[in-house]
């Protein structure tokens, strides 16, 4: 900052603060720049502002006086140091990612997309990531998902905010009760009602038929920990018929026991019911704040009408890295390293 700036920024704020008071004589120019250490010429610039703003008024021969002000607030003197946060890290938590897989997979996009990098990302996110996710979702949890349906997001709450938007405020919203306090809260923020349904030993123990729209973890439900019986399952189909959908957050579903994957309600749906929702926050670290969703067909036009003209929140490098890291099979033996040590 100039310094005949930082003069009229101090004398201005014991202005307002009334340390100098309305009438109130300043001290001279001479003395003001002794006390500041600038030159009386930085002082006249710093006094000639504080006139031209109203704050001090200039009297022939008297010198400068402070200006009548008639404040609505107190203003008081900012603290000489401003209090920095900590910056320290608890790394109590860093999991079992490899993060030296994720840095060379970084060196590798930028050494190879670099080009690619700086182009904005589609809509619904990028085509590489998309087509990423639809195939690993095929070869490692049976699950087939064109890659014109699934949508990047910045994390599964960015997503249930989608939803909304999507099947509209007028519906009304199941949750598991107990259920991720995330869920409830995303949902009272966009100001559609919820229904809290009581969770069993195999899932939810009652439907109820005022609900529209029913969310659900089938798998190692938080915090309950119930994961949904196959019976279950379909039962939830059944209830949802032609006109109801489901909402599956499948945040947990990577770390199934080793051997066959517990089929997704996506899967088992013929009838399109089923939103479904994913995360890599849990399956890679909390910090990866990127998600999908995979659209039913007949909701692609409605996403189209409502959010599909909004940007994509995660930035075209993190797109291309998780993509790689996907194709090259580094997620997948991530997974399976954390599942047999979790087994």
């Amino acid at each position: 900052m100039k310094k005949y700036l930082s003069v009229y920024q101090e004398i201005k704020l014991k202005i307002l603060s009334g340390e100098y008071k309305s009438g109130e004589k300043l001290p001279s120019k001479r003395i003001t720049a002794d006390k500041t250490g600038t030159s009386v010429i930085t002082v006249e610039k710093a006094y000639s502002m504080l006139c031209e703003e109203g704050y001090i008024i200039p009297k022939e021969r008297s010198g400068y006086f402070v200006a009548e002000l008639d404040l609505p607030f107190n203003v008081k003197l900012p603290q000489k140091e401003i209090a920095r946060l900590d910056e320290n890290i608890d790394l109590a938590e860093k999991g079992d990612f490899e993060y030296s897989l994720w840095f060379k997979t970084v060196r590798k996009v930028i050494s190879e997309r670099g080009h690619q990098l700086f182009v904005k990302s589609p809509n619904k996110g990028c085509a590489v990531l998309r087509n990423a996710i639809s195939d690993y979702l095929l070869r490692y949890r049976g699950m087939r998902a064109e890659p014109e349906r699934i949508i990047i997001g910045s994390g599964s709450e960015q997503l249930y905010e989608t939803v909304v938007k999507i099947l509209g405020r007028d519906k009304i919203f199941g949750i598991e009760n107990p259920s991720y306090e995330q869920i409830e809260a995303v949902y009272l923020s966009e100001t559609v009602e919820i229904i809290k349904l009581e969770m069993g030993k195999d899932g939810i123990k009652k439907l109820d038929e005022k609900v529209d729209v029913l969310h659900v973890t089938p798998f190692k439900s938080y915090p309950s920990g119930v994961t949904t019986s196959a019976l279950k399952r379909y039962e939830y189909l059944k209830w949802a018929g032609d006109t109801k959908y489901i909402v599956e957050d499948d945040f947990n579903s990577e770390f199934f026991i080793p051997g066959q994957p517990i089929e997704s309600l996506y899967s088992m749906d013929r009838k399109d019911r089923v939103v479904y929702i994913n995360t890599f926050s849990k399956s890679l670290s909390s910090s990866m704040r990127m998600g999908y969703m995979i659209l039913p067909p007949q909701l692609m036009e409605k996403y189209n009408e409502t959010v599909g003209k909004f940007s994509c929140s995660v930035p075209v490098l993190d797109q291309y890295i998780l993509a790689e890291f996907i194709s090259s099979g580094n997620f997948e033996r991530h997974l399976n390293k954390v599942r047999r040590k979790l087994h």
